[in-house]
C-alpha cells in the first residue's frame, strides 16, 4: 500500500467501506493517522470491524475531532443534494477529500527524486481499455507500472511508490470532483459526451470536473486531449492559448497537422514536421472499431509523454490482449459468438458496440441513464432483435416499437437463452451483445457483476450443449 502522509496523530474520518474506503483506511493508518470508519450498510461495517478497523458512527459523532473526511467516491458530494456527511463536515469545517487526493498530497509531500510517474485517464468513454493499454505499454517497455484508481484496485492500494514508478490511473468524474492536488505528468482527457448528470447539475458541472485533470500541469508535462467532440475541442483550443504544457490532440475521425490520430485503421503520428504512419490497428485483434483506434492514439501519445520511444510504443500497442467487459469474446456456440460489452453503461459507449457489427442479437437494459437509448436510433437497423432487461426494460421497448424486434427478458440468464435460441436458428454467423447501455445497480453490483453474469450464462448453454450430445 501507499501510506498517506500529512494527517499524523490526526482523525480522518472514512466514509464508505468498499473497496476505495477500506484501501484509504488502511493507508492511513500506515501514515500515522487515526481513522473513524462508517458505513450505512451493516455488512459493510462488520467486514471492517473484523479487520479490526475502528467503526464510529458518524451520524452521532463529535466532527469537530476530524482533520478531514475521506469520502467514497460513490458518494454525492453536490447533487442531486449533498450526502448528510457533506453537510456535515462542511457545518465543521471539515476538509472533504477523496482517496486520488490523499495520494496528490502524499506523491507532492515525497521528495522530488522520490516521486513516481503519474498518468491520469479520464473521459466518457475508453478509460478503462486506454488505462490497460498505456499499462500494458509501458510493462512491455520494462517499466514499473501500476494500473489502479478507477479499474482494478484503489490507488491507495497499490505498492508503495518510487523514482522509478509509473502509476497509471483510471479516474472517474466522481474522483475528480474530490481531487485538487493531483499533477499528473501526462493527463488523457479521452472524449467528453453527456453521462451522469444528475450528480453534476448537468452538462456543465460534468465537463468541469472532467477538466480537472488538468488543473495543476504547466512545463514539462503532457496533455493528451481527444478532439472529436465540440467539448473536447474546446478545451484543447482554450489549453494551447495558455500554453504551459505539451499539448497531443487526438482523433480518429479526421487528419490534423499536429498530434496523433486514426485514419481507417492506420494511426499517424503528427508531432514532428509531417505525419508518419506508424501502425495498423486493423491487426490488432484486441482493438477492433473507430473508438478503439481513439483510445490506441491516446496510449501511444501518452507513451511517448512519458519519454518510452515512438517505435517502441507503437509495437507493443499490437500485442495488447484487451480488457474484461468491453467487447470481450466469452464463447462460441456453433455460429454463434457471445460478446461481453458489460461495461457500456451509457448510449455512447453502447453505440461504439453496435457500430462495430453488421448484425447483432443485442440485450441491452438495466438502471437507465439521462436519455435513454433513444440516441442509438440509427443503429437499430442493426439489431436483428433485442432482448431486455432490468428497470429500463419497459421504456426501451417503447422506444424500438416498430423500429427493431424486442422482447422483455427480465435477467440476463434469460436473455442470453432467447438470443442463443434465436441467433442459432437463424443459421448463420451471429453475435449475442451484451451492451446494456444501461448502469448496473438494478440487478449487479457493478458492471463487472453483471458481465459475470452474462459469461457464466453462455458457459451453461455450454455445459448443456455438451450433455445433450
Amino acid at each position: 500500500m501507499i501510506p498517506v502522509r500529512g494527517f499524523e496523530g490526526r482523525t480522518v474520518a472514512v466514509f464508505g467501506l468498499a473497496r476505495t474506503g477500506l484501501a484509504a483506511a488502511r493507508a492511513l493508518i500506515a501514515g500515522g493517522a487515526q481513522v473513524a470508519l462508517w458505513d450505512e450498510k451493516p455488512a459493510a461495517r462488520a467486514a471492517a470491524e473484523a479487520e479490526g478497523l475502528p467503526i464510529v458512527d458518524l451520524t452521532s459523532a463529535d466532527w469537530s475531532g476530524f482533520a478531514a473526511i475521506m469520502l467514497s467516491p460513490g458518494v454525492p458530494l453536490t447533487h442531486p443534494e449533498p450526502h448528510w456527511t457533506v453537510k456535515k463536515a462542511k457545518a465543521a469545517g471539515v476538509e472533504i477529500l477523496g482517496d486520488i487526493e490523499l495520494f496528490a498530497r502524499t506523491v507532492n509531500a515525497a521528495p522530488e527524486h522520490k516521486r513516481p510517474k503519474i498518468v491520469a485517464i479520464t473521459g466518457t468513454n475508453g478509460k478503462s481499455t486506454t488505462t490497460a493499454l498505456i499499462g500494458h505499454i509501458c510493462a512491455q517497455a520494462g517499466r514499473d507500472v501500476r494500473i489502479g484508481g478507477n479499474i482494478g484496485y484503489g490507488v491507495l492500494g497499490l505498492e508503495d511508490m518510487h523514482g522509478g514508478a509509473v502509476y497509471v490511473l483510471e479516474l472517474s468524474s466522481y474522483q475528480l470532483d474530490l481531487t485538487s492536488s493531483l499533477k499528473p505528468d501526462v493527463s488523457v482527457l479521452l472524449n467528453i459526451s453527456p453521462d451522469h448528470l444528475e450528480r453534476h447539475g448537468g452538462m456543465e458541472g460534468y465537463v468541469a470536473a472532467k477538466r480537472r485533470v488538468l488543473l495543476n500541469q504547466g512545463k514539462g508535462d503532457t496533455a493528451v486531449i481527444g478532439v472529436d467532440d465540440p467539448w473536447g475541442q474546446q478545451i484543447c483550443t482554450e489549453i494551447t492559448a495558455a500554453n504551459r504544457r505539451t499539448i497531443v490532440p487526438i482523433s480518429a475521425s479526421k487528419a490534423m497537422s499536429r498530434g496523433v490520430y486514426a485514419l481507417d485503421g492506420l494511426l499517424y503520428d503528427a508531432t514532428g514536421e509531417r505525419a508518419v504512419e506508424v501502425a495498423d490497428l486493423k491487426r490488432a485483434r484486441s482493438l477492433p472499431g473507430r473508438h478503439n483506434w481513439q483510445n490506441a492514439a491516446a496510449a501511444y501519445a501518452a507513451a511517448k509523454g512519458l519519454g518510452i520511444a515512438a517505435e517502441e510504443a507503437a509495437e507493443h500497442l499490437m500485442s495488447f490482449p484487451g480488457l474484461a467487459h468491453r467487447m470481450e469474446t466469452v464463447g462460441h456456440l456453433g455460429k454463434v459468438r457471445f460478446v461481453n460489452d458489460s461495461k457500456a453503461t451509457n448510449a455512447d459507449a453502447a453505440r461504439q458496440a453496435l457500430s462495430s457489427y453488421p448484425k447483432v442479437f443485442w440485450i441491452a437494459g438495466g438502471q437507465p441513464k439521462t436519455g435513454g437509448i433513444a440516441p442509438l436510433a440509427d443503429l437499430f437497423g442493426r439489431v436483428e432483435k433485442a432482448y431486455l432487461v432490468g428497470e429500463a426494460a419497459p421504456a426501451f421497448a417503447e422506444v424500438l416499437n416498430g423500429k427493431a424486434p424486442a422482447v422483455i427478458s427480465g435477467t440476463i440468464e434469460a436473455a442470453v437463452g432467447q438470443a442463443y435460441a434465436d441467433a442459432a436458428a437463424s443459421g448463420r454467423e451471429a453475435i449475442v451483445l451484451l451492451s446494456p447501455a444501461c448502469a448496473s445497480f438494478d440487478q449487479f453490483a457493478d458492471f463487472e457483476a453483471r458481465g459475470e453474469a452474462f459469461r457464466a450464462a453462455v458457459q451453461q448453454l455450454a455445459n448443456t450443449a455438451r450433455g445433450a450430445a
